[in-house]
């Protein structure tokens, strides 16, 4: 069974910086793209940074330039260093995966793990 499981959110103020990471386990044969994700408290799930498995990188643009997002692909892990934190980037944050896996029949599948909550407030 695979799981997606995220770390590092918390409490940060306005300017501060964070790093969340996931860590995909399982039976897995290979990883597509992954991402993060992200949802407000009343909005919907938006997406916020995405890298394939070559490295090419993707932002929203109410990101770019604060965010970075990187994998390890030795180690199934795709981390997001975000600087430059404002209170509009208060969210869950999900991680989200395109994983090869084996069974009767190879399938890719998507996958996601149950988020992080980030906070910035002074």
């Amino acid at each position: 069974q695979v799981q997606l499981v995220e770390s590092g959110g918390g409490l940060v103020q306005p300017g501060g910086s964070l790093r969340l990471s996931c860590a995909a386990s399982g039976t897995i044969f290979k990883i597509d793209d992954m991402g993060w994700f992200r949802q407000a408290p009343g909005k919907e799930r938006e997406l916020v940074a995405t890298i394939s498995s070559g490295g090419y990188t993707n932002y929203a643009d109410s990101v770019k330039d604060r965010f970075t997002i990187s994998r390890d692909n030795a180690k199934k892990m795709v981390d997001l260093q975000m600087n430059s934190l404002k209170a509009e980037d208060t969210a869950v944050y999900y991680c989200n995966a395109r994983i090869l896996v084996g069974g009767s029949t190879w399938s890719w599948m998507n996958y996601w793990g149950r988020g992080t909550l980030v906070t910035v407030s002074s």
